[in-house]
């Protein structure tokens, strides 16, 4: 192998990886949208869950992506971390479809020349065409991108073939053989090897795709691959554990501990496996025979899903092990500055003394929209640090109502007659309704520390409808804070239209609830507590919808003066904007329960 032929090969591996990253830019550019709208919607089993992770990595051709798009959901309290679980599963087994694309190294024509169009020699420059009539002759909607997937494609299987060919002297060589022959015998180092390429590309496919072009060597054997592939699953597993742990919050981190603990229960069982088919006599001459481009794909897809239809049953306990391994932060959020912040220096000049209480009201505001997803997720998972982090913040949350009260009352005689005034009664009126939220915040965490006292614990059914009715909770909280925070009205009027949905949401759970008493599904006192529970989250809503009230009172006096008239024009139908939002939300919503 000459200089050149090493000139070649890492100028096809530049093409393939380069190729690769285009392409799946193009198809993440594509589908992102429909990407997380159907990763919101999987609130389901996790056979749901992994059958979406799967279509959906197999689509955009990257695990990593996917799940780090799955962790910002989970974050953002979109997608519950126990759903997630089956969707990092189906992210590993959908990246085996990139080794499958490209297997087509291995077609041979020589039986039927139409077979021709399938070998990349041919694939290569007809999409790299496609690509480049796209991108410059045709002006549509989505061309572009349509082109530079093509161009992708054209450009992976380029690469791929320069490597293939630069390699292919070595086909001849002894000592390259002896190489791959030494990893069968000495399987550390070729688990190593995969694991610190997998982790410098950060890409498991990549890494794959090179073992398939240096298959036509004819060195690669099954004992080879094998460690290698199981050092590929952990570097894998590592790249997606450190992108998911930088700067983000617990569950965003324990999805990708969850992909790390997969990974490493699939190299156990691999190991297991493969020992113990070997004990019994089994894979004789597959051990030390060469594997082509198809046999590395088909190896990577059968320990993949073998293991996954093994593991899924599993997703639970996986969830637990990521919430011991990562903890809570007991101190998540400094509390006290807020009240410090107020102080009454700042008289002499009002609109920083009304400023500090905005900031206290915005973490109110913090509070409950972070803190009552993870009330909610008490009545699956107990997690003792979090209710006790509830109970602070509530305590927190009284202080902050007494302080703000008290600070805005001393405020009044240095305060300037019209919105100065108008800001003052707008903050008492709202520090209500958020102390009033955070309340019912807490009483869903009681509730749940009620179902751990009498040993009581919801049917799958009724935690999944609590899931479900999470989502437009999230995006209700979403409205009001913006509403409040940056006085946004167009999200202020959004607000009811959140608020009927969810009670809607609510009275079609109870009614679910009661069929399942009927049935023997639930008891009584476990049914009593997702009732409460249901109500408390209702409760919330109609916090909101109060805070957004206010909002629109202070920017319309026509509201102001009508408040009721307004509201019940609403709830009469008079109001087209409302209506039309409130069919959309019902029928995105209402038909997950």
């Amino acid at each position: 192998m000459t200089v050149f032929n090493i000139i070649s090969l890492f100028g096809g591996l530049a093409l393939f990886l380069y190729g690769m990253r285009i392409m799946g830019d193009g198809l993440k550019k594509e589908s992102t949208g429909s990407f997380k709208t159907a990763l919101e919607k999987v609130t389901g089993s996790p056979f749901k869950g992994f059958m979406v992770g799967a279509g959906l990595t197999a689509l955009i051709q990257s695990a990593t992506a996917t799940i780090v798009i799955v962790s910002g959901l989970v974050g953002a309290g979109i997608m519950g971390l126990s759903h997630s679980v089956g969707v990092i599963f189906g992210a590993n087994v959908g990246s085996t479809i990139t080794g499958q694309i490209i297997r087509l190294l291995d077609v041979n024509a020589e039986g039927a020349q139409w077979l021709n169009i399938f070998k990349p020699s041919t694939l290569a420059p007809v999409a790299a065409v496609i690509g480049i009539i796209f991108i410059m002759f045709i002006k549509r909607k989505n061309s572009n991108t349509i082109g530079t997937i093509a161009m992708g494609f054209g450009i992976l299987f380029t690469g791929l073939l320069s490597m293939t060919g630069a390699v292919e002297p070595l086909s001849e060589s002894d000592s390259f053989a002896k190489l791959f022959t030494g990893f069968g015998d000495r399987p550390l180092l070729g688990f190593l090897a995969g694991l610190a390429v997998a982790f410098i590309l950060q890409s498991s496919s990549a890494t794959i795709g090179i073992l398939q072009a240096l298959s036509i060597t004819g060195a690669i054997t099954f004992s080879s691959v094998y460690p290698i592939l199981l050092g590929i699953y952990m570097g894998d597993g590592l790249t997606t554990l450190i992108v998911c742990s930088i700067g983000t919050k617990a569950d965003t981190k324990r999805t990708g501990m969850i992909n790390m603990l997969y990974n490493i229960s699939c190299i156990a069982l691999i190991i297991i496996a493969v020992a113990a088919v070997r004990g019994f006599g089994g894979l004789g001459e597959l051990w030390d025979s060469s594997l082509n481009s198809g046999g590395i794909a088909n190896t990577h897809t059968v320990f993949k899903l073998a293991t996954a239809v093994l593991l899924l049953p599993l997703a639970k306990p996986f969830e637990r092990a990521s919430r011991k391994l990562i903890k809570d932060d007991p101190n998540h959020v400094e509390r006290g500055a807020e009240i410090e912040g107020m102080d009454e220096a700042l008289f002499s000049s009002p609109a920083l003394a009304l400023n500090s209480v905005y900031r206290a009201l915005c973490t109110m505001n913090e509070i409950v929209s972070t803190n009552v997803f993870y009330a909610i997720d008490l009545a699956d998972i107990y997690d003792a640090s979090a209710a006790d982090r509830i109970k602070s913040d509530e305590t927190y949350m009284d202080q902050l109502e007494d302080a703000v009260n008290a600070y805005l009352a001393k405020m009044t005689p240095h305060l300037k007659a019209g919105l100065q005034e108008d800001i003052q009664n707008y903050y008492l009126q709202c520090v209500t309704d958020f102390e009033r939220a955070g309340d019912h915040v807490y009483s869903i965490c009681r509730c749940a520390e009620t179902l751990i006292e009498k040993a009581g614990s919801l049917s799958d059914k009724a935690i999944n409808e609590l899931k479900t009715v999470s989502l437009p909770l999230k995006d209700l909280l979403d409205c009001t804070g913006l509403a409040f925070t940056k006085q946004n009205l167009d999200s202020a009027r959004n607000v009811e239209a959140y608020v009927v949905t969810i009670n809607n949401m609510a009275k079609k759970c109870r009614d679910n609830h009661m069929e399942r008493m009927v049935s023997g599904i639930c008891d009584a006192v476990s049914g009593s507590i997702y009732m409460d529970m249901l109500m408390h989250i209702g409760r919330i809503a109609d916090m909101c919808s109060n805070i957004a009230i206010h909002t629109l009172m202070r920017h319309n006096s026509t509201i102001e003066n009508y408040e009721h008239i307004y509201m019940e024009a609403l709830h009469r139908g008079d109001n087209e904007d409302f209506n039309r939002s409130l069919e959309e939300l019902e029928d995105k919503y209402l038909s997950m329960l």
